[in-house]
């Protein structure tokens, strides 16, 4: 069997795997995955799902999304405002609308720096499937005189 182009991400879980001091077998229990299954990926023989790398990550307490880049699954400046925003969210010393602006000025800067969110991006798709818009179609009434 050839090895898949999978990035390292084999050699980072093995490597991840024996820091916790963990046996495959170990750690395939933990995830909920067969240990021939998890020896594959980590030969670099098998290219997991998105869940089974979320259950592996959560098994082995590291970030799933560090995961899905290694796997190809998600950019790396992806995973960094992915990263940001959970942070911000899951901030209890701020109340829900502070998180909401912070958000906004984060999305902000990211646009003006030629870095557009992807949620902002996914809004900006959303908008541009509603078709452009005619005249007199506005919220706003035209004044006449």
């Amino acid at each position: 069997m050839a090895s898949l182009n999978v990035g390292n991400l084999g050699e980072y879980l093995r490597e991840q795997r024996r820091n916790a001091q963990l046996s495959l077998r170990q750690l395939a229990d933990a995830a909920g995955v067969s240990n021939p299954y998890l020896s594959q990926i980590e030969r670099g023989l098998r290219k997991p799902s998105a869940e089974v790398l979320q259950q592996v990550a959560k098994a082995l307490r590291i970030s799933a999304e560090t995961l899905y880049v290694r796997a190809g699954i998600l950019d790396e400046q992806e995973r960094d405002e992915l990263e940001t925003r959970a942070v911000i969210l899951a901030d209890p010393s701020i109340n829900e609308r502070q998180k909401q602006v912070l958000l906004q000025i984060y999305e902000s800067f990211r646009k003006e720096n030629g870095l557009e969110t992807a949620a902002a991006a996914e809004a900006h798709e959303d908008t541009a499937a509603d078709g452009p818009r005619t005249a007199g179609t506005g919220d706003a009434e035209q004044k006449t005189n």
